[in-house]
This record gives structure tokens, sequence and C-alpha cells, in this order.
């Protein structure tokens, strides 16, 4: 099946999607991204992408950061994104990364005088972190304080810095601290806790990416389950002393984690908790919820494609 990507203001078979050596994007990380999924639903035979807008909400915003105009609104760049899709014909899970970026091809640190372009391209793809529980380590590596917190590429080098050093040395993934210590997230997902029958995760000011799927699992918590999220600073050691543990993230879903740096996180097994927001996640994400529907995109006219 051949892949496709929006480029240039058109649909074009992926292998032809392609920039100059010279874009000053590849150089200085001048450019905001975005990741979303696309969930299969087999019994519908519907494919839909999950809180579309408040992908592409969250990116005019961190376009701002950049001083990136946009030429699509909202609205134009779901319907983009929608047709995109619908010409790949995915029938399995998929990820839709969209991309905007200073195009210019120059030489030099700014961010004005310089051309903005849109691209988004999708391909399959399962889960992120490919294992039912992780084992985690705490980084050497700290999330950068005086940056915004939004998607911006030149951003995540400390994170591809933490989850390298983790794979190397023998772990699933990075959990990375403020620079006063605290726990932030990891390399490429939020964090929760759960501590006395509660969900705690850190705050907005503990320099971490305000994720979508966290804002979700919060909204599900009280929701589906009268479970409190409280968003506050967490130290280290509660880490290790919690009742359970797992990652969000639109490409990890919700990801139990069994074990930090070679301690059991309560029994090492997927918590009461944890099992139960995934249960519900998987449905609302494929659209079996009504109640959560909105939060639903079809990309598929008709189902059965």
């Amino acid at each position: 099946m051949p892949l496709y990507a929006f480029f240039h203001g058109k649909l074009v078979l992926l292998s032809e999607a392609k920039i100059g050596v010279m874009t000053h994007s590849l150089h200085y990380g001048t450019a905001v991204f975005e990741g979303i999924r696309g969930n299969w639903n087999s019994e519908q035979r519907q494919l839909y992408l999950f809180r579309l807008k408040e992908h592409y909400h969250r990116m005019h915003e961190g376009c701002q950061v950049l001083k990136i105009d946009l030429p699509y609104n909202i609205d134009e760049l779901c319907q983009i994104t929608v047709e995109l899709v619908e010409k790949c014909g995915f029938q399995e899970d998929s990820y839709i990364r969209p991309l905007a970026y200073k195009s210019t091809e120059a030489v030099g640190v700014r961010l004005h005088d310089l051309e903005c372009d849109f691209l988004v391209f999708a391909f399959p793809w399962g889960p992120y972190l490919d294992m039912d529980k992780a084992k985690c380590c705490v980084s050497s590596w700290r999330c950068p304080q005086e940056v915004p917190r939004a998607k911006l590429a030149g951003l995540y080098i400390n994170n591809a810095l933490a989850k390298t050093e983790a794979t190397e040395n023998g772990f699933d993934e990075a959990i990375m601290l403020t620079s006063e210590g605290y726990v932030a997230e990891g390399s490429g997902e939020n964090i929760f806790l759960v501590i006395d029958g509660k969900l705690i995760t850190p705050a907005s000011y503990n320099d971490i990416l305000m994720g979508i799927t966290r804002d979700t699992v919060i909204k599900l918590a009280e929701n589906e389950l009268g479970i409190e999220t409280m968003e506050r600073p967490v130290y280290r050691n509660e880490l290790y002393t919690a009742d359970e543990c797992f990652l969000t993230g639109t490409a990890a879903n919700i990801t139990p984690v069994a074990e930090i740096d070679r301690r059991k996180i309560g029994t090492g097994e997927i918590g009461e908790i944890t099992r139960k927001l995934q249960e519900i996640y998987s449905d609302v994400i494929r659209g079996n919820k009504p109640k959560y529907r909105d939060w639903c995109t079809p990309v598929y006219k008709k189902s059965g494609i």
C-alpha cells in the first residue's frame, strides 16, 4: 500500500516529499510538530483520529512561539489530515505527523525573514513502547527550564539524549527531572503516579509538555472512576514508593511502569487503577464510547471503507 504526504500544498507520494539540505529548520530546529493517532476499529471498519482539533490547536500555539505563519486554520488542517489518511486507506492503527517549519533555504540563526510551510504524512504504527509494562530509569539529562514547553523540534534533543541513555543501560524509557530535581516527564510521555487511591502528576509549571493524552486521562479518571488527580511537584523518591505508575502519550497510549531504577513499583505488575484506565481509554479512542465520540474524527465516509 503506497504512503502519501501533504507537501507543498498537495497530496504526493511520501517518497516524493523531500526538502533541500539548506532548509532552515533542518539546521536550527525551527519547526513545530505534532503526533496524532489513527485508531482502527475492526468491528466498525472505521479509523478514528483522536482529538484532532486539540492537536492542531496546540500546533498553532507552538507556531506563535516560533513566529511560524501557518497558511491554514485549524478546520483546514483537520480536513487536510482526514483526506490524507483516507487516501492512505489504513485498516490498522496508524500515526500522523504534521510539521510546521521554516522552509527557507538559508543559513543563519534567527526566526525573522524566513518563509514558512506545512506538511503532514501518515504511516502504520503500533505501540511506541511495545511491552506490557515498562522498566524505566531516572535520566541524568534534565528538562531545560527557560524554553517554552511546546512541541518545538529543537527542544527534543535532551529527550533524545535521555532515551538513548536509558536504552543503552538496559531500560525501556527515561524519566527526566526538572532543573530543580522534581519529576517532569518521560522522554516522550507524561507520567502519573497512584498514591493512596489518587492520581498524582507533575504540574504545568514543572517543565512538562501539556499532553493531550494527559488531559484525557485526568478527565476519564474523574468522569468514569471518580478519581481525583492532583497536579503538583513530584519528588524523585515518590517514584519508588508509589502504588502504581504509568506513562501517557499519543504514541505510547497508557503504558504501565513496572520498575524505576531497578526498584519494583507496587507489586511490579499492572495496577488496578492503571488497568481500568487502559481499558476505558482503549474504548474511547476507538469510538466505542458514545459519550466521548466528539473526541473521535472518523476517516472513512462509510464504515468498511
